[in-house]
């Protein structure tokens, strides 16, 4: 019994590894300030479609949904929406809708 407990535990602990590995990281976002309309490029990993379902920019209260015009593994460019002017973080839906994930970015807007 202590034995299948043990292997339950360590596929356990490996499938979370491996699902880790595959969730969306942002690193930076260029240009960091910017206004309506803009065009912003995050850079980061595991950013491609088959691991994203959805982009926000948000400010802690409000979620408002960016347009993605280009998307990689590695980046992701996405047009400013309407906003006021504050810092925002992106805010990333995950392909499974199962997390949303604030990433450690910020943009300001003007």
């Amino acid at each position: 019994m202590r034995t299948w407990l043990v292997a339950g535990l360590a596929g356990m602990a490996i499938t979370l590894w491996a699902f880790q590995g595959l969730l969306p990281r942002c690193t930076s976002v260029d240009p960091d300030t910017g206004k309506t309309g803009d065009t912003v490029t995050a850079k980061g990993e595991n950013l491609g479609k088959s691991n994203i379902a959805e982009v926000y920019l948000t400010d802690g209260q409000k979620d408002t949904p960016v347009t993605v015009s280009d998307q990689s593994d590695t980046e992701l460019k996405f047009k400013v929406p309407q906003l006021k002017a504050g810092r925002y973080h992106l805010l990333i839906l995950t392909a499974n809708r199962a997390s949303l994930i604030e990433q450690p970015v910020v943009f300001t807007m003007q």
